[in-house]
């Protein structure tokens, strides 16, 4: 039996390096045993799969430790963000199924920083550049060689008060000048040499509106607003790992001035970083992301093709499915390319749980069953789960004339083909035993029509039933289906890292990417299902009905099939 101390032993084992640092301070009583995250997401563009895992580890922390995150959208750049992206990045989170506690915005704190900024001026660690961008960045340096000073660096007090001030009027002209911080010009990492922590915008900010025409970097309001909201521990990935110390500067800065210098290391966010997550075969970039969608290369934000949470799910992913596979990809310090693969079969696995089977034909031929009665109709009973009982059964009608999928029939079949051909039995699943005895062809050799007979002895329940046979098939009634559209998606980029290629991204856009078949059917239990219900088309794959939906137009996109036949096929 495990005692006590190796079952604590085997769950700290089992905590991600982040958990870790957690409990190790709240162990060791820092922030007051105090425990406060935060997501801060830029509103810039619609979340994807990669702010998923942020999202996990920002709230799921909170949640363990009992404490509490906040949303604070990071809108210091107006020229790229919208009240349209604030609304869809609330709906993914609470989707996901996690709660804030309050939402915060920087421009809550633009007159603070402003202060802020005013302040350093005054202290000579500030000064106004009216160099370019392309001379500014010129005059950096490399990491292996010292940066060369500004011009302006040595300008008057009084001189760049007047010009900070100046900058946010509506007559100061946008790349004109920008506030730079007096730090390190030789320090080798690049972000301490003297960055900018202020430049001019004109486009009227979401919430503001036209009071502001300056506007704060986001290394110089990050890490502040942190700070005035008592985040313990900011958690982010591996790329801000650089702008660590230059966090750090600002916020000595800001308690010096706040009169806290004697206590300068109290209640600093504790910053932890880690692994974003990166996909096979699609990419992360926003900027890439919004090309695609600005020039029409995919549908819009929600094209079930791209990474994002409300492309996903459109597609049919489940929150929890996302949540899974984030849990099982884990958190750690070394950047990964994970398989999407790996996230398919966490969608398939949950969905294997929740999603109701109904029958479906994507690719009809018509089946007679010759010696069933003209006119009769049944009523079969049809499990909607069998992994949950609980969700019970509906009836899906059988009758003479039948749709079966095309690739369920073979004329010539091989030994081991278990499916219909003729001379042999298969069941029709909920219904009969069945026997081919011929089939139709066209002039160009094509089968229009398939023949069986039924065995009435044979029905699902019944003594005859208990029959083996070695293929079972779906089908649905000619007369009692709904014409459907399903539209087939696959890997967005034909290459499997398009992010690593130095091409155009646009080249290695997969043409096959999406497929249209307008001429399936489905049991009209399945007609009557909403966009949000997860569905199982049986032996072909997880559906679930699209927006596009109307009560005179079906239309399912797969989310994904029973078994991973893309990766098998990827390496033959």
């Amino acid at each position: 039996m495990v005692n006590n101390e190796e079952k604590r032993s085997d769950e700290k084992k089992s905590l991600s390096f982040v958990e870790q640092i957690v409990e190790n301070d709240l162990a060791e009583g820092k922030n007051a045993k105090r425990i406060q995250t935060r997501f801060p997401p830029e509103p810039n563009g619609y979340l994807h799969i990669g702010h998923a895992k942020a999202i996990c580890i920002d709230f799921g922390v909170a949640e363990q430790y009992g404490g509490v995150c906040n949303l604070r959208f990071d809108d210091t750049n107006p020229s790229k963000e919208n009240t349209e992206y604030v609304d869809s990045i609330l709906y993914d989170i609470s989707w996901l199924g996690f709660h804030w506690g309050n939402v915060y915005y920087a421009s809550d704190y633009f007159q603070q920083l402003w202060d802020f900024a005013v302040w350093m001026i005054k202290q000579g660690k500030a000064y106004i550049d009216e160099q370019t961008s392309e001379q500014i960045a010129e005059q950096k340096g490399t990491p292996t060689q010292a940066g060369t000073p500004s011009p302006y660096r040595d300008r008057p007090i009084e001189e760049n008060l007047e010009l900070f001030y100046r900058m946010n009027t509506p007559e100061a002209v946008e790349g004109s000048m920008v506030l730079r911080a007096k730090l390190d010009m030789a320090n080798p990492n690049m972000h301490f040499r003297d960055p900018i922590i202020y430049r001019i915008i004109h486009t009227p900010h979401h919430r503001t509106g036209t009071k502001w025409n300056a506007y704060p970097m986001y290394d110089f309001a990050h890490g502040q607003s942190d700070y005035f909201e008592g985040v313990t521990h900011s958690i982010c990935t591996l790329e801000f790992v650089p702008h660590h110390p230059l966090y750090d500067a600002f916020i000595d800065d800001l308690k010096i001035m706040n009169g806290e210098g004697d206590n300068i290391n109290d209640f600093r966010p504790r910053q932890i970083e880690f692994n974003r997550l990166n996909l096979t075969y699609t990419v992360m970039s926003k900027r890439k992301l919004l090309a695609l969608v600005q020039e029409n290369l995919v549908s819009g934000w929600d094209d079930p093709r791209m990474p994002t949470l409300c492309g996903m799910r459109r597609r049919g992913y489940s929150p929890e499915s996302i949540r899974n596979f984030i849990k099982s990809i884990g958190y750690t310090k070394f950047d990964a390319l994970n398989d999407m693969s790996l996230l398919e079969a966490a969608v398939r696995d949950d969905l294997n749980r929740r999603a109701i089977r109904v029958s479906a034909v994507i690719n009809p031929v018509k089946l007679v069953i010759t010696n069933y009665p003209d006119g009769l109709t049944e009523d079969m009973e049809a499990v909607n789960n069998p992994e949950n009982e609980a969700d019970g059964t509906h009836t899906i009608t059988f009758s003479k004339n039948l749709w079966m999928e095309r690739e369920d029939f073979m004329e010539n079949a091989p030994k081991k083909f278990f499916r219909m051909t003729p001379g042999a039995e298969v069941r029709l699943k909920n219904a009969y035993i069945v026997k081919c005895i011929s089939c139709t062809k066209d002039a160009d050799g094509n089968i229009t029509e398939i023949q069986a007979e039924y065995d009435p002895t044979s029905k699902s329940g019944m003594e005859g039933a208990n029959r083996k046979v070695k293929g079972t098939l779906h089908w649905v009634s000619i007369d009692h289906c709904r014409k459907a559209e399903v539209r087939i998606y696959d890997r967005l980029f034909n290459v499997e890292n398009p992010s690593a290629e130095k091409c155009d991204f646009r080249e290695l856009l997969n043409p096959d990417s999406y497929k249209v078949l307008d001429n399936c059917f489905v049991e009209e239990y399945a007609a009557n299902k909403k966009p949000g219900e997860y569905l199982q088309f049986q032996r072909i794959g997880y559906f679930m009905p699209d927006l596009d939906t109307t009560p005179d137009k079906l239309v399912y996109n797969k989310t994904v099939g029973l078994k991973d036949t893309w990766s098998k096929i990827n390496k033959r």
